[in-house]
């Protein structure tokens, strides 16, 4: 698409809307192959996951894990350990600290690595003439849009008037308050939660439905015992009708079971979500179709409904992890470059909730295999027959496969363990190659590892697992 009008140095071979993850991403790939591009960046510099999402969770969440593994000793016999929070600021301000050297160098510093990027502050938008940077024209061959997202806020009657945190404002807080309610119970909402409760906060999660909806449900039922064990209050399939402040804090007022109940708390923490960043775009000017939850839709090739249009990340309202922003950014930028060959694929796509045990899938749960007409068979483990999780005296979570009755194809495993994260990419790589559970439990696996309840599990589809010796099959 070609644009009238020249600025701030181009005119480009590709513009960039957005300096996140996704944004550096086609930025990177577009210059390896000599393009001149455009970075456009407004407000903080690399994005949601290394400034106030996936880096600074995930950082606290080891943090008051060394405070869990402490308490939890006495499960060995003759151990005995106790942790607790000292200073609360000071693991925020060493998390912050990391934050900004990552944010330094693998954001600020790339950038003069590629002379063939210009990186320019200011605002996109489109007009019925095209693209342009804080109101001046931009002349830009293609374009690729990559703004992200932001925390969504629920309609809530009341809320308006009350001081709630978000995930972003959750990770500043330098003093942790005594009790909090949590609104929303996706992946977000279960890591934070769990956190703040093992720092010491009294927590009580709350959700219009299941905890982690869209999973197998074994493993939302499983995750809301543990969380509970721990001290966590869960309640699902409620419905909120107010909220209100109170000299206190807060106080939510909710219908559970046909029955009126009031919640109250010292805090309250909106986890419902994220929706894109598509305020002030000026997509409906520049005939840009989206979707119902406000995403930019686009095809297999990331087409946007204009031509010379592209989105990639967050903004398209799916698949919202960095890895899979960064994936689909590179797409984009070689489709625009080089002639819309490349086709964006989910089908292997691994994701992880970083709960204790953590939440690991990859490919189609069982409700969604039925859904697209599979003979579904399934297996499931408990974790009390994987030797690992005996040895560690920790039995919590279970391991779930999904394949085709009639091929017996691997189209889904879904993991629930403490060290689930790390085991997710051989399923995932047995997913992509199309591997049968057959030919999946009989690989070699070695022993007393986590990842060994997938060949388990594999084989538990036609085995009595029981019946086996150590290392059989």
């Amino acid at each position: 698409m070609s644009l009238a009008g020249v600025a701030n140095g181009g005119p480009y071979d590709l513009a960039v809307i957005g300096a996140g993850s996704a944004g550096f991403s086609a930025a990177i790939t577009a210059a390896e192959q000599s393009a001149h591009v455009a970075l456009i960046g407004h407000g903080t510099i690399g994005g949601t996951c290394v400034n106030v999402g996936c880096v600074p969770s995930k950082t606290m969440l080891r943090a008051v894990e060394t405070l869990h593994h402490a308490n939890a000793a006495g499960r060995f016999a003759g151990i005995q350990a106790a942790g607790h929070v000292t200073d609360w600021g000071a693991a925020v301000a060493q998390k912050d600290a990391l934050v900004g050297a990552l944010r330094q160098s693998k954001y600020r510093d790339l950038l003069s690595a590629y002379p063939s990027v210009d990186y320019l502050e200011g605002r996109a938008s489109f007009s019925t003439h095209g693209l342009q940077l804080d109101g001046a024209a931009m002349a830009a061959d293609r374009i690729i849009i990559a703004t992200g997202s932001q925390p969504n806020i629920p309609a809530i009657p009341g809320l308006a008037e009350v001081p709630y945190l978000t995930s972003t404002s959750a990770l500043e807080m330098a003093q942790l308050p005594r009790s909090m309610l949590i609104i929303g119970a996706g992946y977000i909402g279960c890591e934070l939660a769990q956190m703040l409760s093992r720092a010491g906060v009294e927590v009580t999660i709350l959700s219009r439905r299941r905890l982690l909806a869209e999973g197998e449900p074994e493993i939302s039922d499983a995750l809301r015992g543990y969380l509970r064990d721990e001290g966590l209050g869960v309640l699902d399939g409620l419905d909120y009708e107010s909220i209100a402040r109170t000299e206190a804090g807060i106080a939510l007022n909710l219908r559970l079971g046909g029955e009126a109940h009031t919640l109250c708390a010292e805090r309250l923490l909106l986890s419902a979500g994220r929706r894109p960043n598509t305020d002030g775009l000026g997509l409906d000017e520049a005939g840009i179709g989206t979707l119902n939850n406000g995403g930019i839709a686009v095809d297999g090739q990331m087409r946007t409904s204009r031509p010379g249009v592209y989105a990639a990340g967050d903004v398209t309202g799916r698949d919202q992890f960095v890895y899979m922003a960064a994936h689909g950014a590179r797409i984009a930028a070689q489709n625009a470059l080089n002639g819309d060959s490349l086709k964006y694929d989910n089908n292997a796509m691994p994701a992880v909730v970083f709960t204790d045990p953590q939440v690991a899938t990859v490919g189609l749960t069982e409700a969604a295999a039925r859904a697209q007409g599979y003979d579904v068979v399934t297996s499931l483990l408990p974790l009390e027959y994987l030797p690992r999780a005996l040895a560690a005296r920790d039995t919590r979570g279970l391991f779930k496969l999904v394949a085709d009755r009639g091929t017996k194809r691997l189209l889904g495993a879904h993991i629930l363990a403490p060290e689930g994260a790390d085991s997710i990419q051989t399923a995932a790589l047995a997913i992509r190659q199309g591997l049968t559970y057959v030919e999946l439990g009989e690989m070699i696996f070695p022993y007393l590892t986590t990842v060994e309840g997938l060949k388990l599990a594999a084989q538990a589809f036609e085995k009595d697992i029981a019946k086996l010796s150590c290392c059989a099959g």
